[in-house]
């Protein structure tokens, strides 16, 4: 396997719109061990397969506190979104230099996804664990949190990159 690196932006790379994993095999769950090295390693708590180049659906997050193990999630579709809005601090590994926003997004949510075997599960998340996997499910979308921000915001940001 090549060694995966963090795209940051503006990497148009970072725009690519995932497609769904087909195959549950041996290669996937080493990719998902290389992603887990890196988000760790990056001190992250999520990271999509679209910000290592790999433009699959493919979710790893870990290290929120109500978490006992990684949570691996394939192919993930929100299901359904609801409760207050959350606003809340939000970072981005891809975009080290802004590193967080205000941003407001649902506070609970349902998704359906599939684990590294293929098996399909169903989970409610909330609060933190919620944020995180909006902000991730985006990436699979080729969209950035910036990409909500006021275009007066997003300059400031380019211009800090630019720098």
């Amino acid at each position: 396997m090549k060694k995966l690196k963090i795209l940051k932006y503006p990497d148009k790379k970072l725009r690519k719109i995932a497609k769904p994993v087909k195959r549950f095999d041996q290669n996937l769950q080493n990719l998902v061990q290389e992603m887990l090295k890196i988000m760790y390693k990056k001190k992250g708590i999520g990271l999509a397969a679209t910000q290592v180049n790999i433009p699959l659906q493919i979710i790893v997050i870990d290290k929120i506190s109500d978490l006992k193990k990684p949570i691996i999630l394939i192919n993930p579709k929100i299901k359904k979104k609801f409760g207050k809005i959350l606003k809340i601090k939000e970072g981005c590994l891809s975009i080290p230099i802004y590193e967080y926003i205000t941003y407001s997004r649902k506070k609970y949510i349902t998704i359906k996804y599939y684990n590294i075997y293929g098996e399909k599960f169903f989970l409610n998340a909330k609060n933190i664990l919620s944020l995180c996997i909006q902000h991730e499910i985006d990436h699979l979308k080729g969209k950035l949190f910036i990409d909500y921000l006021s275009p007066l915001k997003k300059n400031r940001i380019n211009k800090k990159l630019i720098k």
